[in-house]
């Protein structure tokens, strides 16, 4: 029931916070109810528009509603197709692998093999870890600071991310983080070139010692573009040495590709920028065409486990296949990653003229789409590279000072102070151009407003 004078906004998160989880998160930063979406916008109970610099955490390749996918599902359905079949094929499920073959560079699909798994990314890293222990009957695993793989149980325990695992106990054991190539705030506190180096070089010689205290690992997991935490591309020379290290160690190397792939990075998928062939490439968001849907790619190699080794209900979402064979299809006719590749080069030149005149900026960075603002405190004291601290009081300011100005943004990285833009990738130059506007007139007015609330 509404209450007399009452935002209807106001009205659906009050019913959302009295019956929802304690463990929502995205409405306590977006505080909005949504009535309407389609393409790069969506509307909100009170009438609001905004840009969705979100886009569902990257999974909405196309936007909201495209044409091609909303038609694609309605034929499924007006044709009676099923909608659900486990693991049983269909001739729509053959379509959508034959595209997602075509889609992969061919070294990798002319020795694939692809598992369908649960709705969600988590699953299919769970398949995946799963898959190299049975192949190599290793159980180390090898994993970056700073990654995100997802948020189950065992997901976390490959995840550099603390805060939802600290009171988790019994995570995965003989999980090791190495270093990730991470420039700005560089691990070994050098910076610049010599933090890929530094860091493919410690691993090689980690690997090389008999006394590192790690046994034969089972796999290697990374993000080529670190997402969660804090869009960081890893340079292309480092993964390409990475990949040479792991071949030479026998280490299967598994991508994450589940907010990198389909066309967000300027590719296909992220790992071809460094012209490199992963073993296991595990895929999920915009691969369901904005329907729940997951999948792991690997090399036939690997393929010996038993029958019912990995099993979901829902990975024989059909009309999420539906969705995503239109998709793909979509993004491969349109030349989209090359889109993607120049829009995200207009978005960055845009936030690298803001940076310099606006210090609180420290860096920006990011590839294709995905693109990222790292927010600090000028006031306070350098690190020995010469870069301010963390500023998490500004970067949510200016979260709300985007929303304030239809601007739909997440935070993310070390202590939540980079602002992350995820756009559709059918944004188009002019609403990159005034995206870019509002996020410089929210920073300038977040820097007022914390200034008035900082103590003198």
């Amino acid at each position: 029931m509404f209450v007399a004078g009452q935002s209807k906004n106001d009205h659906y998160l009050e019913s959302q916070a009295a019956r929802e989880s304690n463990a929502r998160s995205y409405p306590r930063r977006i505080p909005i109810a949504i009535q309407e979406a389609e393409g790069v916008h969506v509307k909100d109970m009170d009438g609001k528009v905004y840009y969705d610099c979100l886009a569902g955490a990257g999974t909405l390749a196309l936007g909201h509603n495209h044409p091609v996918v909303i038609e694609a599902m309605k034929q499924l359905l007006d044709n009676k197709r099923p909608l659900h079949t486990l693991d049983l094929t269909t001739p729509l499920k053959e379509q959508f692998v034959d595209e997602i073959f075509a889609s992969l560079p061919e070294e990798f699909a002319k020795n694939a093999r692809i598992q369908f798994c649960g709705p969600t990314g988590g699953d299919a890293v769970e398949a995946a870890i799963k898959l190299v222990k049975t192949a190599t009957g290793n159980r180390s695993i090898l994993s970056f600071q700073g990654g995100y793989h997802g948020a189950t149980h065992g997901t976390m325990s490959l995840s550099g991310t603390l805060g939802m695992k600290e009171k988790i106990n019994g995570l995965i054991p003989d999980v090791h983080y190495m270093p990730y190539p991470y420039a700005y705030r560089c691990p070994f506190g050098v910076g610049g070139e010599q933090t890929h180096q530094l860091s493919s070089r410690y691993i090689e010689n980690l690997l090389n010692d008999p006394e590192s205290g790690i046994v034969s690992p089972c796999g290697m997991i990374l993000e080529a573009v670190q997402g969660e935490g804090g869009s960081i591309p890893a340079p292309i020379e480092w993964l390409r040495e990475i990949r040479r290290i792991t071949q030479e160690k026998q280490i299967p190397l598994i991508i994450d590709e589940i907010q990198t792939g389909i066309g967000r990075t300027g590719k296909m998928f992220a790992f071809e920028h460094a012209g490199i062939i992963p073993d296991v490439l595990i895929l999920s968001k915009a691969i369901g065409g904005g329907l729940p849907l997951s999948v792991m790619i690997y090399h036939q190699k690997y393929d010996v486990w038993k029958p019912g080794a990995h099993i979901g209900t829902f990975r024989g979402n059909q009309l999420a296949m539906a969705a995503g064979l239109a998709t793909l299809t979509y993004i491969k006719e349109h030349d989209i990653p090359a889109h993607a590749e120049r829009l995200g080069n207009r978005l960055q030149e845009q936030l690298l003229t803001l940076k310099s005149k606006v210090n609180a900026i420290g860096d920006v960075r990011g590839r294709g789409l995905m693109v990222g603002v790292e927010i600090v405190n000028p006031e306070a004291a350098q690190d020995r590279l010469g870069h301010y601290p963390a500023f998490p009081q500004l970067a949510s300011q200016i979260q709300k000072e985007c929303l304030k100005r239809g601007v739909i943004l997440e935070v993310g990285g070390r202590h939540s102070s980079v602002m992350r833009f995820l756009p559709p990738l059918i944004v188009t130059e002019q609403q990159i151009d005034e995206i870019a506007q509002r996020f410089s007139d929210a920073v300038l007015a977040a820097i007022e407003a914390v200034r008035e609330i900082q103590p003198a």
